[in-house]
């Protein structure tokens, strides 16, 4: 082995230093503009409410600016207002996007915040919202242009959010795809149990397919903000926190959903990190989580399953997966057109001989692909029926772990064996409904809580997204 010298060695990290900060230099800022996304399930309506100037400079890839992926519900695009040269733009999804489909929504109006990040211009720009119509194409739905001269663009303001944690460092951000663990309902005294919470869920994270063959590609960071109380609101229980994110149980009416409608609070609090993706780690014991496609995922950190519950919404959040379960209770009305959807890994399975994951199917597996669905459905009506009697008697949640323990067994066995098992077809299905949707495979961590991760459709999906923000 070959040993360095001591001047050597201290001038190579000279280097590292300079090289890492001309890098930083030449970084754009990080902009953000905040709005309103108002409207019910027949009109919608989008309004300013300011421009931000992030403190940090802009983490994302510079090279991969544009984006082709055709992922999420909407999509917006930074153009210059000048030439109309595009210079950003993203697919996302929206709490709004989901509300509409709510039966709440047929009833009343209601207003979210929401936001678009973007590295940041220094002429007048345009800004275009698409959202994708009853066939799935994106149409526009709003567009206005910006100064970001004006005196107005708030510049300069840092909310304290507590040390940044570096829960893995693989490289400078542009390089990286950057993930930032956000805790929520952690006192000042309970720093040292979020940063145990995470270490071990990043560790989970890189123990799980695609994530463990891109470790190199992605850093991982953690802030805790200090709470006044542990724990989020849960308003079922008559529970409320004003935790600092804002996270909360009851989204939807949905007991289990975790989601923060503090949208402002959020960005303020995240825009302490230099991050691309991020994950709300509650300090709960609760079972629930949430994700939401390029906005944020959330998990009960202290739950028993918290494991699958990181990556199972992180899938979401990240790479804009679709759930492949369709016997739990959900608050979203069932569609009355099953069009393809946008979703990478479900279909409708409109023309078999031409699907979007047609290449990975095993040669001669039948398409739609049989598996023991009556055996599983039976079984899941049993398990949803003492769930709500469990949840209605307000019982402990070691016994809902019992109860879950015992479904695992039963569909890791039920699933994982057999002549399909770990094939990939078109499983009838998925997308919360029984019928007309389908997906890759029988089982994957996006349809049960076994430990089989992520089929090899999602793993794909997941993997393109990784790309579109890490330089390798």
């Amino acid at each position: 082995m070959t040993r360095r010298s001591p001047r050597l060695a201290l001038g190579l990290a000279t280097v590292l230093i300079v090289c890492a900060a001309s890098l930083a230099a030449a970084a754009p800022q990080t902009m953000r503009v905040d709005f309103y996304h108002s409207g019910n399930d027949k009109e919608e309506r989008f309004s300013l409410d300011r421009v931000v100037v992030e403190p940090l400079p802009w983490p994302g890839n510079p090279t991969r600016s544009v984006d082709a992926t055709n992922r999420g519900k909407y999509f917006f695009e930074i153009a210059d207002a000048t030439t109309g040269r595009v210079l950003y733009s993203r697919g996302f999804s929206s709490i709004y996007g989901e509300w509409e489909t709510t039966a709440e929504a047929q009833t009343m109006n209601r207003t979210f915040s929401e936001s678009l990040r973007f590295p940041s211009v220094d002429r007048r720009a345009t800004i275009t919202v698409r959202k994708r119509n009853a066939t799935n194409q994106f149409v526009d739905a709003w567009t206005f242009s910006f100064d970001p001269t004006n005196k107005f663009v708030e510049k300069g303001v840092r909310v304290p959010a507590g040390a940044l944690i570096a829960l893995h460092d693989a490289g400078t951000p542009e390089e990286k795809l950057d993930l930032l663990i956000l805790g929520d309902g952690y006192t000042a005294a309970e720093r040292g149990k979020f940063e145990r919470d995470a270490r071990r869920l990043t560790q989970v994270l890189f123990a799980t397919s695609p994530f463990r063959e891109r470790e190199r590609d992605i850093n991982v960071w953690g802030l805790v903000p200090p709470a006044t109380q542990s724990g989020i609101s849960r308003p079922s229980q008559g529970l409320f926190r004003r935790s600092p994110v804002g996270a909360t149980y009851d989204a939807f009416d949905s007991e289990r959903y975790i989601l923060t409608f503090e949208n402002k609070a959020f960005r303020d609090l995240a825009a302490n990190a230099p991050y691309d993706v991020v994950e709300i780690l509650t300090n709960t014991d609760t079972y629930g989580g949430g994700g939401i496609f390029n906005l944020f995922s959330t998990a009960a950190a202290s739950n028993l399953w918290a494991p699958y519950l990181f990556i199972h919404e992180f899938g979401h959040h990240l790479a804009g997966l679709a759930d492949e379960y369709y016997t739990s209770d959900v608050a979203y009305l069932p569609a009355t057109d099953r069009v393809e959807p946008w979703e990478p890994n479900v279909t409708a399975l409109k023309d078999p001989s031409a699907f979007k994951w047609k290449d990975l199917v095993t040669p001669g597996t039948a398409l739609p692909t049989p598996w023991p669905r009556t055996e599983f459905e039976e079984y899941t009506r049993e398990i949803q029926a003492r769930r709500r009697t469990l949840r209605a008697q307000n019982r402990p949640e070691a016994d809902m772990n019992v109860l879950f323990r015992e479904e695992l067994a039963r569909d890791t066995t039920l699933l994982n064996t057999g002549s399909h098992a770990g094939r990939v077809g078109a499983f009838e299905g998925a997308n919360y409904e029984a019928r007309g949707y389908y997906r890759p495979q029988a089982d994957c961590i996006m349809f049960t809580r076994d430990e089989v991760g992520f089929c090899a459709v999602c793993r794909r999906a997941i993997a393109e997204i990784v790309d579109l923000y890490s330089a390798h």
